[in-house]
């Protein structure tokens, strides 16, 4: 199917309790209010509380359901941060839906040979080992749910090597043999494994990576909602292991 031209049903979330990792701006903050106005009690991640604020704010202006805010530093977080994640949502809602692994830094655009090891850390942190750390530690609350889905961001240097991508590049090729293996190991038959790679789009990462393209070429983030909202619902629950381009 060609996942852009997926229609979802106005209620295709509705009472599910679906988490977004940087939430604040870009991609996932169109999720958050996408998954919102199709039902959906959105918990929104980020490290900026007052961008979350106001997309918090947003969302109850447009009369879905109230959200939650859940500030987290990704790229120094604790296991403690994250029992503490695991409380909260345990108290507040019982259970959890999905994630959506949205989050990410991009590190340098530059050779590996002169790559700066801090950037490469912090580039590993947020965008592999925070995926990972944090799946894991909400797995008891997903298995509460019916069908639960959780949605990795991957990239076009996630399917393939490329020069001058360094850290960016590992960590989304890294995290895509996370999904499959968590996938393939279906610990919990009623949590799904996918990852999604949004292309090219009018985000601040992208402007950062290309800084010499036009960025009215591309298109909103807003315009490819389609695939995220088919991967976080029922419609694709027999997919489990892949990994799907939104703009196809």
């Amino acid at each position: 199917m060609k996942y852009s031209e997926y229609q979802p049903r106005p209620d295709l979330l509705k009472d599910r309790i679906i988490l977004i990792t940087g939430a604040g701006d870009g991609i996932g903050r169109a999720a958050a209010i996408s998954y919102a106005l199709h039902g959906a009690t959105v918990v929104l991640h980020g490290r900026t509380l007052n961008k979350l604020e106001v997309i918090y704010d947003e969302i109850e202006s447009l009369g879905a359901p109230q959200p939650a805010i859940l500030p987290l530093q990704l790229s120094s977080a604790s296991t403690r941060d994250y029992e503490l994640l695991v409380d909260t949502l345990s108290q507040q809602f019982g259970r959890l839906d999905g994630i959506l692994h949205n989050a990410g830094i991009l590190g340098e655009r530059t050779e590996l040979a002169h790559y700066p090891i801090d950037v490469w850390d912090d580039v590993m942190a947020v965008n592999l080992r925070a995926p990972f750390v944090m799946t894991q530690a909400l797995l008891p609350l997903l298995e509460k749910s019916d069908h639960a889905s959780v949605v990795f961001a991957s990239s076009g240097v996630g399917r393939e090597a490329r020069a001058l991508w360094g850290a960016y590049s590992v960590s989304k090729i890294a995290i895509e043999a996370v999904n499959k293996i968590f996938a393939a190991e279906n610990t919990y038959p009623n949590i799904r494994f996918n990852c999604l790679n949004p292309g090219a789009t009018r985000t601040a990462m992208r402007a950062k990576a290309y800084p010499d393209e036009d960025p009215k070429t591309l298109p909103l983030p807003e315009t490819i909602m389609p695939a995220y909202l088919y991967l976080m619902g029922e419609d694709s629950r027999h997919l489990n292991g892949s990994s799907i381009d939104a703009q196809d």
